[in-house]
């Protein structure tokens, strides 16, 4: 259970593969002008991770230092192939917004690293639960980003949630009443945006690690 809490621990917080790792953020910055947008891309990019991993654990032993790596990006690149099909099929709208993106999830490092660096190493089991919570780590930080950025740069919020569910989803729009700002919706209003993200989740990490070192001292100094 402690591994199983380790991994869950470091795809959505110490080791978050957009946060922490700086990886896939080509599209984390040029997708992320909606909350619509983020979650459509996050969700796809969540699905593929753990595919991949989950199908690269299993043929782990097939496997040797030779063909690993082209086995990898061919079985990254067969599930990106049917996300990119499925959306076009069933989400064609919220393709046609994201869809150069999603083929370029092939060449997402976050992919790669966690197919070379733990999927292939690591039993099935293991190997799921971690492509699922990098995914998810990956998932959040494009969804907070893109929600930021929608307030600031558009004054709304789910604007089109209804590319993603329908119809109905259309009166989840949330209209905050401002007219917004532009820079907010612009490539160096997504790179400040990301920055300030990053800064304050340092800032959080370093207040947790203070916390926890005065609370051992303070236990180490009862104790003696």
């Amino acid at each position: 259970m402690s591994q199983f809490r380790q991994i869950t621990k470091d795809g959505i917080w110490q080791n978050n593969p957009a946060l922490v790792q700086l990886l896939g953020l080509c599209p984390l910055l040029a997708v992320s002008t909606t909350v619509a947008n983020s979650l459509g891309l996050g969700l796809v990019t969540l699905m593929v991770l753990t595919c991949s991993n989950l199908l690269i654990s299993c043929l782990r032993s097939q496997l040797n230092s030779t063909t690993r790596l082209p086995a990898q990006i061919l079985i990254i690149a067969s599930f990106v192939t049917c996300a990119d099909v499925l959306l076009q099929a069933y989400w064609y709208e919220l393709h046609r917004g994201i869809g150069l993106f999603v083929a370029l999830i092939v060449t997402n490092c976050t992919l790669l690293a966690r197919a070379e660096s733990f999927a292939s190493r690591n039993s099935l089991g293991m190997a799921t639960l971690d492509g699922f919570m990098m995914g998810l780590g990956f998932l959040l930080v494009l969804v907070l980003l893109g929600a930021i950025r929608e307030v600031l740069g558009q004054g709304t919020l789910l604007a089109d949630m209804h590319l993603l569910f329908g119809e109905p989803a259309r009166s989840w729009k949330i209209s905050l009443g401002n007219p917004g700002i532009l820079l907010a919706v612009l490539p160096p209003g997504a790179f400040l945006t990301f920055g300030c993200l990053i800064a304050a989740r340092n800032w959080f990490a370093q207040r947790l690690a203070f916390t926890h070192a005065e609370l051992d001292t303070s236990s180490l100094i009862h104790r003696e």
